[in-house]
């Protein structure tokens, strides 16, 4: 968690620092779905996920190098870390919580990148200073509401029919993944 999300973390949950996190959460994705794994189905918006649907939206940046929707096989509770490994989701953890939140999803953004938001720009130095952008953690239990996560990704736990999401978000923007 960002040292100004900590703040927010209290209030809204843990946010997985540039990715916070959560516990189940999906959501319908315009993005590809992960061909790369073997353990993940061809489409997780192809219909009915019974694992674990992973999305990741890059949202506020609108880098879809990053997103990726898929269906990942869970024959039961599995660590978010192990599902996004199965989705061949891809992430650099920050300086204090290397195993716990996201950094970088996918490689983004990159240490390069100028994030603009409502004070200017920043760059993502996984340091956990950045105050203003992050990715944060979404699970979505079956037949439920997204909720921000309470765990990180090693710690949290996800059940076949739950989803997670990570998203995007600077200055606080979206609030929430879409419906």
């Amino acid at each position: 968690m960002r040292t100004a999300a900590a703040g927010s973390l209290a209030a809204a949950g843990l946010l997985l620092t540039l990715a916070a996190c959560s516990t189940p959460a999906a959501t319908p994705s315009s993005a590809p779905a992960s061909s790369a794994s073997a353990s993940a189905s061809a489409s997780a918006d192809a219909g009915p996920c019974e694992g674990v649907k992973v999305i990741v939206d890059s949202g506020s940046l609108d880098q879809a190098a990053a997103d990726t929707s898929a269906c990942v096989d869970a024959g039961g509770p599995t660590l978010a870390s192990d599902v996004l490994g199965k989705a061949d989701v891809k992430i650099e953890g920050t300086a204090k919580y290397p195993t716990s939140f996201a950094c970088r999803v996918n490689g983004v953004p990159a240490a390069d990148f100028d994030i603009k938001h409502k004070g200017g720009t920043t760059r993502e130095a996984c340091d956990d200073k950045n105050t203003v952008s992050y990715w944060a953690l979404w699970v979505k239990p079956a037949g439920g509401e997204w909720a921000y996560a309470q765990e990180g990704l090693d710690s949290l736990k996800l059940n076949p029919g739950e989803s997670l999401e990570l998203l995007y978000t600077v200055d606080n923007e979206p609030a929430a993944p879409a419906a």
